[in-house]
């Protein structure tokens, strides 16, 4: 049993850590002033995904022992001579790691329940943009879609009287295509493998970048509708209403880089160039990335087999 939890440990360290690599690269390429929001926030989705897809934790006996090349035997001897650990210390190890992930399950059972109580609240659909609901409710206090694999927008009421036609179009643009994306269900597989790896801060600050590109991205729909300025004048309005009851700052989440981008892209033009230049290096870090673990399973049962054929 010892060996078995200390097996998995290992694998899963040597997961995180290539991981780790992809967030570093993803990090860095969405840093650059180039590139669409888009295309950085799906840079983004590929990392949060690309942690709760341990490859290394898939037998050895899957994997080619072809692949060894790819990761020379001293790092395999290295990797494995890591900082012993005493049965007792995996065992609390694994108890601290249960209690945070049902921690972490509470909490998101919490918030997804408190969302359902909302979605049930909300009257019936006023019209529909592009097949999507639109709703309004008194229960809201800002712009927002509902649901996961059924999305709904739901709008506070008053938001018509607040808003112009134009502004409140530009704000319903926005909000489609988050529907349209399905960025709830995408929201929710993140906070799932959070659940699993609470412990990592480079997970917690993916859901941060995966929120500001989420918005930016959905902005950029409205820049390209030649809405952009509406948009604007709209998240002045729902920063500040006149009405302080009606809606809440949290209205325009990430208002300062959402207003900077939104101002920069009134006249600029989708950068195919650059969103290449993004998809192919990251594409080749995560590529990279995925051969490693693989490797060095492919490595390790190679390794096993020469050792047994010697005796």
């Amino acid at each position: 049993m010892h060996e078995q939890l200390a097996r998995v440990s290992h694998s899963i360290e040597i997961h995180l850590l290539y991981a780790s690599i992809v967030w570093l690269a993803a990090w860095l390429l969405t840093s650059m002033q180039r590139g669409t929001a888009t295309a950085k926030y799906w840079i983004w989705v590929a990392t949060s995904l690309n942690f709760i897809l341990p490859l290394s934790l898939i037998p050895d006996r899957f994997w080619p022992s072809q692949l060894s090349w790819f990761t020379p035997r001293s790092i395999i001897l290295a990797a494995g001579n890591g900082i012993p650990l005493s049965a007792p210390a995996i065992a609390v190890l694994w108890v601290v790691w249960s209690l945070g992930a049902v921690l972490m399950l509470t909490r998101l059972s919490s918030r997804i329940n408190g969302a359902r109580r909302e979605t049930r609240a909300t009257p019936e659909a006023s019209f529909f943009m592009h097949g999507v609901p639109v709703r309004f409710a008194a229960n809201r206090k800002c712009p927002a879609v509902d649901g996961v694999l059924r999305p709904q927008i739901a709008l506070p009421d008053g938001i018509d009287r607040l808003l112009t036609e134009r502004e409140l179009n530009a704000v319903l643009i926005h909000e489609l295509r988050h529907a349209k994306r399905r960025d709830n269900l995408i929201r929710l597989i993140h906070e799932a493998s959070l659940c699993a790896l609470w412990f990592h801060p480079l997970v917690w600050i993916t859901g941060s970048r995966l929120a500001l590109y989420r918005e930016l991205s959905c902005d950029e729909s409205v820049s390209r509708r030649a809405r952009g300025e509406d948009l604007v004048s709209a998240l002045a309005k729902l920063a500040e209403p006149e009405d302080a009851s009606l809606l809440q700052a949290t209205a325009s989440s990430f208002i300062s880089h959402r207003l900077a981008r939104l101002a920069g892209d009134q006249t600029r033009r989708t950068d195919v160039a650059a969103n290449t230049m993004l998809a192919v290096a990251f594409g080749a870090v995560l590529f990279a990335a995925a051969l490693g673990p693989a490797a060095q399973s492919a490595a390790s049962y190679a390794c096993a087999h020469t050792h047994a054929d010697h005796r």
